[in-house]
Protein backbone atom coordinates (compact mmCIF):
# COMPACT_ATOMS: atom_id res chain seq x y z
CA UNK A 1 0.00 0.00 0.00
CA UNK A 2 2.19 3.35 -1.30
CA UNK A 3 1.59 5.86 1.81
CA UNK A 4 0.72 9.48 1.18
CA UNK A 5 4.24 10.99 2.15
CA UNK A 6 5.27 8.96 -0.89
CA UNK A 7 3.00 9.63 -3.46
CA UNK A 8 3.24 13.40 -2.94
CA UNK A 9 6.90 13.76 -2.48
CA UNK A 10 7.37 14.56 -6.53
CA UNK A 11 4.38 17.88 -5.76
CA UNK A 12 5.82 20.87 -5.88
CA UNK A 13 4.80 22.75 -2.78
CA UNK A 14 5.01 26.84 -2.40
CA UNK A 15 3.20 27.24 -0.15
CA UNK A 16 4.96 26.79 3.61
CA UNK A 17 2.24 25.32 5.72
CA UNK A 18 0.89 22.32 3.86
CA UNK A 19 -2.83 21.23 4.40
CA UNK A 20 -3.81 16.91 3.91
CA UNK A 21 -7.19 16.14 3.35
CA UNK A 22 -9.54 14.23 0.57
CA UNK A 23 -10.73 15.35 -2.48
CA UNK A 24 -14.47 15.75 -4.28
CA UNK A 25 -17.93 17.16 -2.07
CA UNK A 26 -18.87 20.19 0.25
CA UNK A 27 -15.72 19.27 2.50
CA UNK A 28 -12.93 20.62 -0.36
CA UNK A 29 -15.16 23.04 -1.79
CA UNK A 30 -15.51 24.66 1.53
CA UNK A 31 -11.84 24.63 2.71
CA UNK A 32 -10.62 25.97 -0.39
CA UNK A 33 -12.70 28.46 0.25
CA UNK A 34 -11.62 29.30 3.63
CA UNK A 35 -8.09 28.48 2.27
CA UNK A 36 -8.28 31.82 -0.16
CA UNK A 37 -9.72 34.27 2.93
CA UNK A 38 -7.24 33.21 5.19
CA UNK A 39 -4.20 33.83 2.18
CA UNK A 40 -5.34 37.30 1.68
CA UNK A 41 -5.36 38.51 5.43
CA UNK A 42 -3.05 40.78 5.92
CA UNK A 43 -1.14 39.35 9.15
CA UNK A 44 -0.53 36.39 7.07
CA UNK A 45 2.87 36.30 5.83
CA UNK A 46 3.73 34.87 2.95
CA UNK A 47 5.96 32.07 4.37
CA UNK A 48 2.75 31.32 6.07
CA UNK A 49 0.26 31.16 3.08
CA UNK A 50 -1.53 27.62 3.37
CA UNK A 51 -1.88 25.15 0.18
CA UNK A 52 -3.75 22.24 0.16
CA UNK A 53 -2.84 18.62 -0.88
CA UNK A 54 -5.98 16.52 -1.65
CA UNK A 55 -5.61 12.56 -1.30
CA UNK A 56 -7.69 9.71 -2.30
CA UNK A 57 -10.70 9.43 0.47
CA UNK A 58 -9.74 5.64 -0.61
CA UNK A 59 -7.59 3.87 2.02
CA UNK A 60 -6.73 7.73 3.58
CA UNK A 61 -6.55 6.85 7.32
CA UNK A 62 -5.06 3.79 7.20
CA UNK A 63 -2.10 5.52 4.85
CA UNK A 64 -2.61 8.67 7.15
CA UNK A 65 -1.51 6.48 9.62
CA UNK A 66 1.48 4.62 7.94
CA UNK A 67 2.40 8.45 7.18
CA UNK A 68 2.56 9.99 10.46
CA UNK A 69 4.47 7.05 12.14
CA UNK A 70 7.05 6.59 9.70
CA UNK A 71 7.38 10.86 10.38
CA UNK A 72 6.46 12.39 7.26
CA UNK A 73 6.94 15.96 6.89
CA UNK A 74 5.42 16.16 3.70
CA UNK A 75 2.30 18.05 5.43
CA UNK A 76 1.79 20.23 8.30
CA UNK A 77 -2.09 19.52 8.92
CA UNK A 78 -3.76 17.23 8.10
CA UNK A 79 -7.64 15.97 8.28
CA UNK A 80 -9.07 13.81 11.04
CA UNK A 81 -12.53 11.87 11.79
CA UNK A 82 -14.00 11.31 15.74
CA UNK A 83 -13.46 7.59 15.31
CA UNK A 84 -9.51 7.51 14.91
CA UNK A 85 -8.45 10.55 16.66
CA UNK A 86 -6.77 7.93 19.33
CA UNK A 87 -4.83 6.21 16.20
CA UNK A 88 -3.38 9.51 15.09
CA UNK A 89 -2.70 11.24 18.86
CA UNK A 90 0.95 9.48 19.02
CA UNK A 91 1.95 11.19 15.98
CA UNK A 92 0.40 14.78 16.43
CA UNK A 93 0.34 18.12 18.77
CA UNK A 94 -2.27 18.75 20.98
CA UNK A 95 -3.89 22.33 19.70
CA UNK A 96 -5.18 25.56 21.09
CA UNK A 97 -7.72 26.87 19.34
CA UNK A 98 -9.39 30.48 19.42
CA UNK A 99 -10.55 32.04 22.33
CA UNK A 100 -14.04 32.46 20.59
CA UNK A 101 -14.28 28.34 20.09
CA UNK A 102 -16.33 27.30 22.53
CA UNK A 103 -18.74 30.09 21.57
CA UNK A 104 -18.56 29.01 18.24
CA UNK A 105 -18.89 25.04 18.14
CA UNK A 106 -19.77 24.37 21.70
CA UNK A 107 -18.36 22.08 24.00
CA UNK A 108 -20.11 18.97 22.52
CA UNK A 109 -18.71 19.61 19.42
CA UNK A 110 -15.35 19.96 20.57
CA UNK A 111 -14.99 16.92 22.38
CA UNK A 112 -15.08 15.26 18.82
CA UNK A 113 -11.83 16.54 18.12
CA UNK A 114 -10.81 15.73 21.59
CA UNK A 115 -8.69 12.45 23.05
CA UNK A 116 -7.51 11.50 26.56
CA UNK A 117 -8.09 14.98 28.00
CA UNK A 118 -6.27 17.41 24.69
CA UNK A 119 -7.63 19.18 21.87
CA UNK A 120 -6.10 17.51 19.05
CA UNK A 121 -8.30 19.24 16.36
CA UNK A 122 -10.69 21.70 14.97
CA UNK A 123 -14.13 20.58 14.32
CA UNK A 124 -15.02 21.26 10.83
CA UNK A 125 -17.72 18.59 9.18
CA UNK A 126 -20.67 17.24 11.87
CA UNK A 127 -22.13 13.79 11.36
CA UNK A 128 -25.37 13.06 14.05
CA UNK A 129 -28.90 11.49 13.40
CA UNK A 130 -32.45 12.92 12.83
CA UNK A 131 -35.61 11.83 13.11
CA UNK A 132 -37.20 12.13 9.75
CA UNK A 133 -41.14 11.05 9.57
CA UNK A 134 -44.19 12.04 7.30
CA UNK A 135 -46.10 14.81 8.47
CA UNK A 136 -48.90 14.01 6.58
CA UNK A 137 -49.41 10.78 7.98
CA UNK A 138 -48.78 11.86 11.36
CA UNK A 139 -51.23 14.84 11.00
CA UNK A 140 -53.88 12.47 10.19
CA UNK A 141 -52.91 10.57 12.86
CA UNK A 142 -53.52 13.22 15.92
CA UNK A 143 -56.65 14.30 14.29
CA UNK A 144 -58.45 10.67 14.46
CA UNK A 145 -60.04 9.60 17.66
CA UNK A 146 -60.62 6.15 16.01
CA UNK A 147 -56.81 6.00 15.20
CA UNK A 148 -55.83 6.77 18.36
CA UNK A 149 -57.82 4.29 20.12
CA UNK A 150 -55.82 1.61 17.40
CA UNK A 151 -52.74 3.03 18.53
CA UNK A 152 -53.44 2.34 22.21
CA UNK A 153 -54.60 -1.21 21.60
CA UNK A 154 -51.41 -1.88 19.00
CA UNK A 155 -49.28 -0.23 21.85
CA UNK A 156 -50.95 -2.22 24.60
CA UNK A 157 -50.60 -5.45 22.66
CA UNK A 158 -46.75 -5.16 21.62
CA UNK A 159 -45.52 -2.79 24.42
CA UNK A 160 -47.72 -3.38 27.22
CA UNK A 161 -49.08 0.16 27.57
CA UNK A 162 -51.92 1.91 26.31
CA UNK A 163 -49.86 4.96 24.58
CA UNK A 164 -51.57 7.11 22.87
CA UNK A 165 -50.60 9.41 19.69
CA UNK A 166 -47.94 12.61 19.84
CA UNK A 167 -46.03 14.89 17.89
CA UNK A 168 -42.18 13.23 17.26
CA UNK A 169 -41.22 16.31 18.76
CA UNK A 170 -42.43 14.67 22.14
CA UNK A 171 -41.67 11.13 21.50
CA UNK A 172 -39.41 8.81 23.93
CA UNK A 173 -38.33 5.32 22.11
CA UNK A 174 -41.61 4.04 23.30
CA UNK A 175 -43.77 6.54 21.09
CA UNK A 176 -41.34 5.78 18.16
CA UNK A 177 -41.92 1.74 18.71
CA UNK A 178 -45.90 2.06 19.17
CA UNK A 179 -46.15 4.48 16.11
CA UNK A 180 -43.49 1.80 14.09
CA UNK A 181 -45.94 -0.76 14.77
CA UNK A 182 -49.35 1.25 13.81
CA UNK A 183 -48.08 2.14 10.71
CA UNK A 184 -46.89 -1.71 9.49
CA UNK A 185 -50.07 -3.10 7.20
CA UNK A 186 -48.62 -6.23 9.42
CA UNK A 187 -49.73 -5.22 12.23
CA UNK A 188 -52.39 -2.75 11.49
CA UNK A 189 -53.87 -3.71 8.18
CA UNK A 190 -55.83 -0.24 7.54
CA UNK A 191 -52.20 1.33 7.42
CA UNK A 192 -51.61 4.12 4.76
CA UNK A 193 -47.64 2.93 4.62
CA UNK A 194 -46.79 -0.87 4.43
CA UNK A 195 -43.96 -0.40 7.06
CA UNK A 196 -43.84 2.19 9.80
CA UNK A 197 -40.24 2.53 10.07
CA UNK A 198 -36.32 0.95 8.26
CA UNK A 199 -33.66 -0.05 10.47
CA UNK A 200 -30.36 0.09 9.02
CA UNK A 201 -29.17 -3.81 10.56
CA UNK A 202 -26.62 -4.91 8.06
CA UNK A 203 -23.30 -5.74 9.91
CA UNK A 204 -21.40 -2.59 9.06
CA UNK A 205 -20.04 -0.09 11.51
CA UNK A 206 -21.84 2.79 10.67
CA UNK A 207 -25.11 1.19 11.51
CA UNK A 208 -24.02 0.42 14.90
CA UNK A 209 -23.56 4.43 15.13
CA UNK A 210 -27.03 5.06 14.09
CA UNK A 211 -28.64 1.95 16.83
CA UNK A 212 -26.33 3.73 19.67
CA UNK A 213 -28.55 6.83 20.33
CA UNK A 214 -31.32 4.37 21.20
CA UNK A 215 -29.53 2.62 24.48
CA UNK A 216 -28.19 6.00 24.81
CA UNK A 217 -30.94 7.39 25.77
CA UNK A 218 -31.93 4.45 28.72
CA UNK A 219 -27.85 5.18 30.07
CA UNK A 220 -25.83 3.27 28.22
CA UNK A 221 -22.16 3.73 27.87
CA UNK A 222 -19.38 1.90 26.74
CA UNK A 223 -17.43 2.45 30.06
CA UNK A 224 -18.27 3.79 33.16
CA UNK A 225 -15.87 6.33 35.58
CA UNK A 226 -13.68 3.29 36.43
CA UNK A 227 -12.91 2.82 32.42
CA UNK A 228 -15.10 -0.66 33.00
CA UNK A 229 -16.76 -1.83 30.40
CA UNK A 230 -20.65 -1.48 30.67
CA UNK A 231 -21.97 -2.90 27.21
CA UNK A 232 -23.85 -5.54 29.04
CA UNK A 233 -26.51 -3.27 30.77
CA UNK A 234 -29.87 -3.19 30.38
CA UNK A 235 -30.10 0.04 28.29
CA UNK A 236 -28.22 -1.68 25.78
CA UNK A 237 -30.66 -4.68 26.34
CA UNK A 238 -33.53 -2.64 26.14
CA UNK A 239 -32.40 -1.20 22.42
CA UNK A 240 -31.25 -4.46 21.07
CA UNK A 241 -34.59 -6.26 21.70
CA UNK A 242 -36.51 -2.99 20.72
CA UNK A 243 -35.08 -3.20 17.36
CA UNK A 244 -35.86 -7.65 17.00
CA UNK A 245 -39.26 -6.58 18.32
CA UNK A 246 -39.70 -4.53 14.97
CA UNK A 247 -38.39 -6.78 12.86
CA UNK A 248 -39.81 -9.74 13.66
CA UNK A 249 -43.26 -7.99 13.70
CA UNK A 250 -43.10 -6.68 10.11
CA UNK A 251 -42.61 -3.11 11.20
CA UNK A 252 -39.67 -2.61 9.02
CA UNK A 253 -38.97 -4.70 5.77
CA UNK A 254 -37.72 -8.22 6.28
CA UNK A 255 -34.33 -7.99 4.82
CA UNK A 256 -33.55 -5.32 6.83
CA UNK A 257 -30.46 -7.11 8.45
CA UNK A 258 -29.15 -6.29 4.40
CA UNK A 259 -30.01 -2.48 5.28
CA UNK A 260 -27.33 0.47 5.27
CA UNK A 261 -27.73 4.37 4.51
CA UNK A 262 -28.69 4.07 0.75
CA UNK A 263 -31.34 0.98 1.41
CA UNK A 264 -33.14 2.77 4.45
CA UNK A 265 -33.21 6.10 2.32
CA UNK A 266 -34.89 4.20 -0.99
CA UNK A 267 -37.05 2.47 0.91
CA UNK A 268 -38.07 5.58 2.48
CA UNK A 269 -38.81 8.01 -0.11
CA UNK A 270 -40.86 5.10 -1.71
CA UNK A 271 -43.78 6.52 0.15
CA UNK A 272 -44.19 2.70 1.97
CA UNK A 273 -42.50 4.15 5.23
CA UNK A 274 -43.88 6.35 8.11
CA UNK A 275 -40.15 7.80 9.25
CA UNK A 276 -36.62 6.73 10.16
CA UNK A 277 -33.55 7.34 11.83
CA UNK A 278 -30.83 8.42 9.51
CA UNK A 279 -27.73 10.48 8.89
CA UNK A 280 -28.01 14.32 8.42
CA UNK A 281 -26.55 14.13 5.30
CA UNK A 282 -29.54 12.32 4.05
CA UNK A 283 -31.55 15.63 4.32
CA UNK A 284 -30.92 17.35 1.17
CA UNK A 285 -32.08 14.70 -0.56
CA UNK A 286 -35.55 13.09 1.25
CA UNK A 287 -36.38 16.72 0.97
CA UNK A 288 -35.68 17.32 -2.66
CA UNK A 289 -38.77 16.90 -4.60
CA UNK A 290 -36.53 15.51 -7.60
CA UNK A 291 -34.77 12.73 -5.89
CA UNK A 292 -38.12 12.40 -3.48
CA UNK A 293 -40.88 12.78 -5.44
CA UNK A 294 -43.07 10.42 -3.46
CA UNK A 295 -42.18 12.24 0.07
CA UNK A 296 -40.06 15.28 0.23
CA UNK A 297 -43.11 17.73 0.33
CA UNK A 298 -44.48 16.21 3.65
CA UNK A 299 -41.13 15.42 5.35
CA UNK A 300 -39.83 16.79 8.53
CA UNK A 301 -37.22 16.26 10.77
CA UNK A 302 -36.46 16.53 14.34
CA UNK A 303 -33.98 14.77 17.21
CA UNK A 304 -34.43 11.50 18.22
CA UNK A 305 -36.65 9.94 20.04
CA UNK A 306 -35.94 10.68 24.18
CA UNK A 307 -35.51 7.71 27.05
CA UNK A 308 -35.51 8.16 30.45
CA UNK A 309 -32.10 9.43 30.70
CA UNK A 310 -32.90 11.97 28.43
CA UNK A 311 -32.36 13.14 24.30
CA UNK A 312 -29.52 12.07 22.65
CA UNK A 313 -28.45 12.00 18.84
CA UNK A 314 -24.58 9.99 18.23
CA UNK A 315 -22.42 12.50 16.82
CA UNK A 316 -19.03 12.49 15.21
CA UNK A 317 -17.04 14.62 13.02
CA UNK A 318 -13.79 15.72 10.73
CA UNK A 319 -11.71 18.01 11.67
CA UNK A 320 -8.10 19.12 11.12
CA UNK A 321 -5.06 18.54 13.40
CA UNK A 322 -1.11 18.99 13.66
CA UNK A 323 1.27 17.11 12.50
CA UNK A 324 3.94 16.25 15.49
CA UNK A 325 6.92 16.04 12.66
CA UNK A 326 5.54 19.62 10.82
CA UNK A 327 7.96 21.67 9.34
CA UNK A 328 6.38 24.62 9.90
CA UNK A 329 4.63 24.36 13.54
CA UNK A 330 4.29 27.96 14.30
CA UNK A 331 2.35 28.82 11.04
CA UNK A 332 0.52 25.38 11.38
CA UNK A 333 -0.79 26.51 14.59
CA UNK A 334 -1.94 29.68 13.61
CA UNK A 335 -4.18 28.59 10.65
CA UNK A 336 -5.92 25.89 13.15
CA UNK A 337 -6.19 29.23 15.50
CA UNK A 338 -8.07 31.04 12.72
CA UNK A 339 -9.92 27.96 11.86
CA UNK A 340 -11.92 27.76 14.74
CA UNK A 341 -12.67 31.18 15.10
CA UNK A 342 -16.09 32.60 13.94
CA UNK A 343 -15.56 34.23 10.94
CA UNK A 344 -13.37 30.84 9.31
CA UNK A 345 -16.72 28.81 10.52
CA UNK A 346 -19.10 30.94 9.36
CA UNK A 347 -16.92 31.11 5.90
CA UNK A 348 -16.83 27.91 6.02
CA UNK A 349 -20.47 26.82 6.45
CA UNK A 350 -20.98 29.35 3.78
CA UNK A 351 -19.32 27.46 1.40
CA UNK A 352 -20.79 23.95 1.79
CA UNK A 353 -19.21 22.87 4.94
CA UNK A 354 -21.12 21.26 7.65
CA UNK A 355 -20.13 22.51 11.19
CA UNK A 356 -21.99 22.73 13.97
CA UNK A 357 -22.35 26.01 14.96
CA UNK A 358 -23.79 27.51 17.90
CA UNK A 359 -24.81 31.29 19.39
CA UNK A 360 -24.20 33.78 17.12
CA UNK A 361 -22.12 31.67 14.29
CA UNK A 362 -25.06 29.97 13.78
CA UNK A 363 -27.43 32.76 13.44
CA UNK A 364 -24.84 33.98 10.87
CA UNK A 365 -25.42 31.25 8.70
CA UNK A 366 -29.41 30.40 8.97
CA UNK A 367 -30.21 32.90 6.07
CA UNK A 368 -27.95 30.48 3.61
CA UNK A 369 -27.64 27.41 5.38
CA UNK A 370 -31.49 26.60 7.24
CA UNK A 371 -29.86 23.28 7.38
CA UNK A 372 -27.55 23.91 9.56
CA UNK A 373 -29.69 25.52 12.23
CA UNK A 374 -30.79 22.20 14.12
CA UNK A 375 -27.31 20.54 13.34
CA UNK A 376 -25.50 23.00 15.54
CA UNK A 377 -28.56 22.70 18.12
CA UNK A 378 -29.70 19.35 18.02
CA UNK A 379 -26.00 18.57 18.11
CA UNK A 380 -25.18 20.95 21.46
CA UNK A 381 -28.45 19.98 23.21
CA UNK A 382 -28.34 16.28 22.81
CA UNK A 383 -24.86 15.39 20.99
CA UNK A 384 -22.93 12.28 22.98
CA UNK A 385 -19.55 10.55 22.10
CA UNK A 386 -19.35 7.35 23.75
CA UNK A 387 -16.45 6.95 26.30
CA UNK A 388 -14.03 5.49 24.62
CA UNK A 389 -15.30 6.07 21.11
CA UNK A 390 -12.15 8.39 19.97
CA UNK A 391 -9.46 5.38 21.35
CA UNK A 392 -7.15 3.93 19.10
CA UNK A 393 -9.78 0.81 18.60
CA UNK A 394 -12.93 2.38 18.36
CA UNK A 395 -14.15 1.31 14.76
CA UNK A 396 -12.93 -2.37 15.77
CA UNK A 397 -15.76 -2.04 18.87
CA UNK A 398 -18.04 -0.33 16.49
CA UNK A 399 -17.23 -3.98 14.01
CA UNK A 400 -17.13 -5.85 17.16
CA UNK A 401 -20.96 -4.67 17.89
CA UNK A 402 -21.74 -4.81 14.38
CA UNK A 403 -20.84 -8.75 14.55
CA UNK A 404 -22.70 -9.75 17.53
CA UNK A 405 -25.22 -7.81 17.64
CA UNK A 406 -26.60 -8.25 14.13
CA UNK A 407 -25.85 -11.92 15.04
CA UNK A 408 -28.65 -11.50 17.64
CA UNK A 409 -31.04 -9.77 15.65
CA UNK A 410 -30.29 -12.89 12.60
CA UNK A 411 -31.21 -15.04 15.36
CA UNK A 412 -27.90 -17.11 14.82
CA UNK A 413 -27.52 -16.09 18.82
CA UNK A 414 -29.10 -15.26 21.86
CA UNK A 415 -29.11 -11.77 23.41
CA UNK A 416 -27.14 -12.86 26.20
CA UNK A 417 -24.57 -14.76 24.24
CA UNK A 418 -24.31 -11.34 21.75
CA UNK A 419 -23.72 -9.19 25.11
CA UNK A 420 -21.39 -11.75 26.45
CA UNK A 421 -19.55 -11.51 23.54
CA UNK A 422 -19.05 -7.89 23.13
CA UNK A 423 -18.62 -7.50 26.51
CA UNK A 424 -15.61 -9.76 26.23
CA UNK A 425 -14.50 -8.14 22.97
CA UNK A 426 -14.47 -4.60 24.31
CA UNK A 427 -12.31 -5.38 27.04
CA UNK A 428 -10.06 -7.18 25.26
CA UNK A 429 -9.78 -4.34 22.54
CA UNK A 430 -9.65 -1.44 24.94
CA UNK A 431 -7.22 -2.99 27.23
CA UNK A 432 -9.60 -3.41 30.48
Amino acid sequence: MACIAALLSTTAVQAEVTVLGWPGGPEEEALRAVTEIYNTRETVAESDQVELLLFSRDGFFDKLQADLAAGSDAFDVNLLATYSIGRYAPYLEPITLSPEAEAVFGETVLSTMQYDGQQYGVPTDLSMHFLYFRSDLITALLADPQAAETYAAIAQEHLGEALQPKHPDEWTWQDFAATALYFTKAVNPDSPTRYGTVLQMKNLLFNMMVFQSLPRAYGADWMNEASEITVDSEAYRTGLEMYKLLLDAGATPRDSLSYEFAEANAAFTSGQVAMMVQWNGAAASLTDAETAPATAETTESVAPPAGPDGRFTHIHGLGLGLNANARNPDGARAFLDWLSSEEAAVAYAKAGGAPGLTGSAVEAVAADRPDLVPLGRYASDHGFVMTGATSAEALSVYELQAREFTGYWGGTQSLDEALAATQAGMADLLGK
